[in-house]
């Protein structure tokens, strides 16, 4: 009767680590299943994210490329202007540069 109290308490004892087994392995799958979501889950936030930043800097390429006609616009009037006042420098300074030319040719340095 002893043995077969033993070999009762070994029956339980594997069918525990079975039950334990199949628990653990239930876990397992149920961590996969989860950590696959979760992947999922994140790759579905990028992609909305990055739709979101692409669709934002499109906007601004857009605006900013409206804008450059007024930029060159500015830079060209800039310029214009630029180029009348070293005109009208030059003009005012070259009789005296000519002069200035002149003088230091015209020295003699011993």
């Amino acid at each position: 009767m002893a043995s077969n109290r033993g070999q009762g308490g070994i029956q339980q004892l594997l069918a525990a680590e079975q039950e334990a087994q199949h628990i653990v392995n239930a876990a397992r799958s149920a961590k996969m299943a989860r950590l696959k979501q979760a992947k999922d889950e994140a790759a579905k936030e990028i992609a909305e994210y990055r739709s979101q930043m692409e669709l934002e800097f499109q906007k601004k390429v857009a605006a900013s490329s409206g804008d450059s006609g007024a930029n060159v616009k500015r830079l060209e009037l800039e310029t214009e202007q630029k180029i009348k006042h070293l005109s009208t420098e030059a003009e005012r300074i070259s009789s005296d540069v000519v002069q200035m030319l002149l003088k230091q040719v015209t020295t003699v340095k011993n």
